[in-house]
C-alpha cells in the first residue's frame, strides 16, 4: 500500500531494528490472524510496527498503546493517514484492569507485543498476560517477539552481551526465559501454539487463550 508522504516525518523517532524486523513479524501475524481482525498492540513504541502492518492488512483494526505518554504523539502522527489504526492510549500493565477504553472482555483477535518484557521488570510479564487473557475472544492469539533465553538451547554470544548489558542498566531488565514467559501465560488460559525463529536470534512466540499448548 503506497502512502503520500508526510510533511514532518522527518521528526518523527525512528527505530532501524524496528524497519528491519517489520516485514518477518508481519509474515507470521498475518499466518495466524484471518484478514478481518482486532489487534491491540501493547508497547507500540515508534509506532513503525503499527503503521507497517495496518497499511499492509487493511481489515486489520489496530489500537496502539504505549506506556511512555510522550512516545503517542508521534505514534498517532505516523499512524494519522491510515483510517484502521485508532487513536494511540496510555496503558500500563501493571495496572488492572486494563483502562475501559481499550473495550470490555473479548473485544480482541490478538494482542501483539515486540521488545518489552526484558527492558521491563519482571512483573510486567505477568501484568501482559492478565490484561491479553481478559481481552481476547476465546481462542484469540498473543504475540510476543523479542529475544529469550531456553533449556537446551544455546544462547548466542549476541544475546548473552545483551543481557548483560540490560542488567547493567537497570537490575530489573534482562532476557527472559522462554519457560518461565510460558508458565506466566497459563494463569489466564494461554497456551504456546507456536514458536518461530526470527532473524537476529529473536523469536515470535504464538499464544493461544482456551486450546491445547503444542507439542
Amino acid at each position: 500500500m503506497s502512502l503520500p508522504p508526510i510533511g514532518n516525518f522527518a521528526v518523527l523517532p525512528f527505530s532501524t531494528a524496528s524497519d528491519r524486523n517489520k516485514a518477518p513479524i508481519l509474515a507470521v501475524l498475518a499466518s495466524v490472524l484471518p484478514p478481518q481482525a482486532s489487534v491491540l498492540e501493547v508497547a507500540s513504541g515508534t509506532g513503525q510496527h503499527a503503521e507497517h502492518f495496518a497499511a499492509t492488512q487493511p481489515g486489520w483494526q489496530w489500537q496502539p498503546t504505549d506506556y511512555d505518554a510522550d512516545a503517542l504523539p508521534a505514534v498517532a502522527t505516523r499512524c494519522a493517514r491510515l483510517p484502521n489504526v485508532f487513536a494511540p492510549i496510555r496503558l500500563d500493565v501493571l495496572q488492572q484492569p486494563w483502562p475501559a477504553e481499550l473495550g470490555v472482555p473479548g473485544s480482541f483477535d490478538a494482542v501483539y507485543c515486540a521488545n518489552m518484557i526484558h527492558i521491563s521488570p519482571w512483573a510486567t510479564c505477568a501484568g501482559l498476560m492478565q490484561g491479553a487473557g481478559r481481552l481476547l475472544v476465546p481462542g484469540g492469539v498473543l504475540v510476543l517477539y523479542g529475544p529469550y533465553l531456553e533449556d537446551d538451547v544455546v544462547t548466542s554470544p549476541g544475546n548473552l552481551a545483551f543481557d548483560a548489558d540490560l542488567r547493567r542498566r537497570n537490575p530489573a531488565w534482562g532476557i527472559r526465559r522462554m519457560a518461565e514467559v510460558t508458565a506466566e501465560a497459563r494463569a489466564p488460559g494461554l497456551t504456546l501454539e507456536r514458536r518461530v525463529e526470527m532473524p537476529a536470534n529473536n523469536l515470535t512466540l504464538v499464544f493461544r487463550l482456551g486450546k491445547a499448548e503444542a507439542a
